[in-house]
């Protein structure tokens, strides 16, 4: 007898999860980019996660979305923080980081991060209606 775990019904849980990580991660570069905005020399960070992501996805090319989710190597799926633009600067201390756009990337990870959780919520629905 199979169980649950083994249905691969957590599969996009796990995704989901993954990717709200990622979210947050880049929530907490953002917030500290904006923390430094004064600091000299300091380069902006941000996550790379999306790139990941979609290259787990492609490598199951003719595979339905879900045979996809189900081969994702969950151990290779990981948000990796990096150095945005640490060549570059606009301002004569050496500082990369514009408070402006900043506050738009904030917004939009916060959107971002809400679309994902209310996805998980909507998956643990799912998985509770199928249960009853």
């Amino acid at each position: 007898m199979s169980s649950l775990i083994d249905t691969h019904a957590f599969d996009y849980v796990n995704v989901l999860d993954k990717a709200m990580d990622a979210s947050w991660l880049r929530n907490e570069a953002i917030s500290n980019n904006l923390a430094n905005a004064d600091t000299p020399g300091y380069k902006r960070q941000d996550v790379n996660f999306e790139t990941q992501l979609a290259k787990a996805l492609r490598s199951s090319r003719y595979k339905t979305m879900d045979a996809k989710v189900a081969d994702v190597k969950m151990n290779r799926l990981n948000p990796i923080a990096y150095t945005d633009y640490a060549g570059f600067s606009y301002r004569i201390d050496g500082n990369n980081v514009d408070p402006d756009t900043e506050g738009v990337y904030l917004a939009k990870n916060q959107v971002v991060y809400q679309g994902l959780y209310q996805s998980a919520s909507q998956e643990f629905k799912n998985l509770q209606m199928v249960m009853k």
